[in-house]
């Protein structure tokens, strides 16, 4: 009984990934799972919900290995490194074409908005945390609004990822300018005692 909601589960994705959301239908789905079409609706009740299933599922399996992955850097710069390993992972796997699938069929469709949305939040989740960790102590972390920064990277990622499709080395720069940001904080960090008291005021200073 698992195995065949787990088959549905990864047909939903598969089927989304080669044929588009318009295309993905209890048949198609039943058809790339390889099992009988009525076995959508016992296991799911409509193909809307085996969609939500499918998304929050999908993601979750990714977020665990990216989340052990994450927990092991110790600076931005790897950070950044690790999300250019994880975009290009993805988009070898088709995720990309998912995930582009998912957000404009979310433009129109609340619930599964509502489950994309969910989805996003696994991702953001772990690296909330992962940011915290990394800015603690730095002089720009009095500044920094670490949920709404995970949330701009999440976003920033996401958007490159579907950018990448159209513009390949826009892309590239793009990430290439991060890092740059990245090595910036980490010369701040390493700013003696005197000089960093004086780049604490002043970033008060802008902020007020």
């Amino acid at each position: 009984m698992a195995d065949t909601r787990q088959r549905l589960i990864d047909g939903a994705i598969e089927t989304i990934r080669t044929h588009g959301l318009t295309g993905t239908t209890a048949r198609s789905i039943a058809a790339t799972a390889e099992v009988n079409q009525a076995l959508v609706f016992y296991h799911f009740g409509t193909v809307h919900d085996l969609l939500q299933a499918a998304c929050l599922a999908a993601t979750q399996a990714r977020v665990e290995l990216f989340a052990e992955r994450l927990d092991q850097i110790t600076d931005l710069r790897q950070l950044l490194s690790l999300g250019r390993a994880l975009h290009t992972e993805e988009s070898a796997q088709g995720n990309v074409m998912v995930l582009a699938q998912l957000l404009a069929g979310a433009q129109t469709d609340p619930k599964l908005a509502e489950a994309t949305a969910a989805s996003l939040r696994l991702w953001i989740t772990p690296i909330e945390r992962a940011l915290t960790r990394l800015l603690t102590g730095s002089p720009v972390s009095e500044l920094i609004d670490t949920a709404g920064l995970a949330r701009a990277v999440s976003a920033g990622f996401i958007g490159l990822e579907l950018y990448e499709g159209v513009d390949p080395d826009g892309a590239t720069a793009a990430l290439d300018a991060l890092d740059r940001l990245a090595v910036l904080i980490e010369v701040m960090d390493d700013l003696g005692p005197v000089a960093l008291r004086a780049l604490r005021g002043k970033l008060r200073k802008k902020t007020r």
